[in-house]
């Protein structure tokens, strides 16, 4: 049920605090809407709303409270926050979004110089408007990536970004892998909620163990390593997930030759699952 911020009036019909956003044109989409309200940047009656579906009266004044990120949605402040970590270079290269929704990634890509971005997605209609237009943007919607073979692509990619949901990632690098040219490199979003068993998901959708974190960061470094792929960096998402899950970027290279690969990856996955409860990933935005 959605949290009610003001008690239920006849006289003062309530709604979604995102719809209305979106009714007041502060936003152009209720996609757009949550993002916003997640990063703790909407206000109500001048206090901070972080719930989408908070139910709100009309009189009640709402507002967008300081800069917003410069990305048509959060992902891209994730994103932003993994290439510099990495020091990940973009320029003239042809990337590939795999998971794009409404192009946070792409958005983030196109912006540090991308020179081409070949966005896929499962479903139909979230890549945003400014996005669709854009001539460096190639869409493939309604695509599963199981599925996406090199037919699908223009030209093979010199790096895949990927950012999905209600899959694990062990069944995703092996394709976007195949994909790349053979000095590729892979920025992938690992989302533990979507890597552990039905059962050791908490209340909430949210898998709070440490312990956890641990083992879904092993699993997928280790398919990776099973491809012939380098761990080249590990970094916690600098805002938790929509649900507060805490989320992790693993950066992959194809090409074991290449310098830079990370000697210790074990050491590396415990000092930063005991990191990651620090206060960069307290914040739910920037």
């Amino acid at each position: 049920m959605a949290d009610p911020i003001h008690p239920i009036n006849p006289k003062n019909p309530r709604k979604r605090l995102d719809q209305r956003l979106v009714d007041e044109g502060l936003v152009e989409s209720r996609e757009r809407a949550r993002g916003l309200i997640l990063a703790g940047q909407v206000r109500v009656d001048g206090r901070r709303v972080d719930k989408p579906g908070t139910l709100i009266g009309s009189e009640a004044a709402v507002t967008i409270a300081g800069p917003e990120h410069p990305f048509v949605g959060r992902g891209g402040v994730k994103l932003r926050a993994a290439l510099d970590a990495f020091g990940v270079d973009v320029s003239e290269k042809v990337c590939l979004d795999v998971g794009a929704g409404t192009g946070g990634f792409t958005d983030c890509l196109l912006q540090a110089g991308a020179a081409n971005v070949i966005a896929v997605d499962v479903g139909h209609g979230h890549l945003h408007p400014r996005l669709r237009h854009d001539p460096r943007v190639i869409f493939l919607e309604r695509v599963n990536v199981r599925h996406l073979t090199s037919r699908h692509l223009p030209v093979r990619p010199h790096l895949a970004v990927i950012d999905v949901a209600f899959i694990s990632l062990t069944l995703v690098i092996p394709v976007v892998a195949d994909l790349l040219l053979p000095d590729g490199d892979i920025v992938a979003l690992i989302k533990p909620q979507f890597e552990v068993g039905k059962g050791e998901v908490g209340k909430g959708g949210v898998v709070r163990d440490p312990r956890q974190h641990g083992r879904v960061i092993r699993k997928v470094a280790r398919c990776a390593h099973g491809l012939g792929m380098v761990v080249r960096g590990l970094c916690p998402s600098p805002i938790l997930g929509a649900k507060g899950n805490r989320e992790f970027f693993l950066y992959l290279a194809k090409s074991s030759a290449r310098p830079g690969g990370i000697g210790d990856v074990e050491r590396l996955i415990e000092e930063m699952v005991g990191s990651a409860s620090g206060e960069v990933l307290e914040q739910k935005a920037r």
